[in-house]
């Protein structure tokens, strides 16, 4: 095969062509800014994560009045929110990022103060510093990306902040029935194996109604 054959570099989150100065990376800028936005949407007092501590109550969502259509007494504390909150949610899984982040280069294992909320910020500032390093050398980005924006998302729809994703079928070229979102990153057809990024996936047809039930 003739090096003009080779595929063009692609980024592995949405899978578009990267631009002459991304070539050596292995996410666009596009979808680097995109990871950093939903970092910064997680720290702080007024980020998803302190809101989480405010949508625990049975009935509440993102701080509204508690309410109860039910004769049984609710649980203490709603499971969505406190699982989220909890260590062993999205701060240890952003830590776990960390560690195997300062593994990769070589340096000493980070160290966590205070209490979830101050860890929580540490680590998303920490993340920060080292995304350009993670977006140009980090082999499994295109997963921490989506581990990510996953998290995000689980945050805005208990607290409040986002309904669940609505998904839409699209017709692969091959017929098959794609379900897509407007945030959906890239899709494969698991019938043909055809790979679409982000905008070509968003303008594949609207699958029949029939088809895409």
């Amino acid at each position: 095969m003739h090096l003009d054959d080779a595929p063009a570099p692609a980024c592995t989150i949405c899978h578009n062509g990267l631009y002459e100065n991304e070539l050596t990376h292995q996410a666009c800028r596009p979808c680097t800014d995109r990871v950093d936005h939903n970092l910064r949407a997680l720290a702080g007092a007024d980020g998803l994560y302190a809101r989480l501590a405010h949508s625990l109550r049975p009935g509440s969502s993102g701080g509204g009045p508690v309410v109860s259509g039910s004769r049984t007494a609710p649980l203490p504390v709603r499971l969505e929110p406190l699982s989220l909150a909890a260590r062993g949610g999205v701060v240890t899984i952003l830590q776990t990022w960390l560690i195997d982040w300062h593994d990769l280069l070589g340096y000493r294992h980070p160290r966590w103060d205070g209490d979830l909320q101050q860890q929580l910020d540490q680590v998303v500032k920490r993340l920060r510093v080292l995304l350009p390093w993670a977006a140009e050398e980090h082999g499994a980005f295109d997963e921490f990306a989506r581990e990510l924006g996953s998290l995000v998302h689980q945050c805005q729809v208990v607290t409040g902040g986002e309904k669940p994703t609505r998904r839409i079928g699209v017709a692969c070229t091959c017929g098959h029935t794609l379900r897509v979102t407007l945030d959906t990153a890239g899709v494969r057809c698991p019938a043909c194996s055809t790979q679409y990024g982000h905008s070509e996936a968003l303008r594949l047809p609207l699958a029949e109604r029939r088809n895409a039930a």
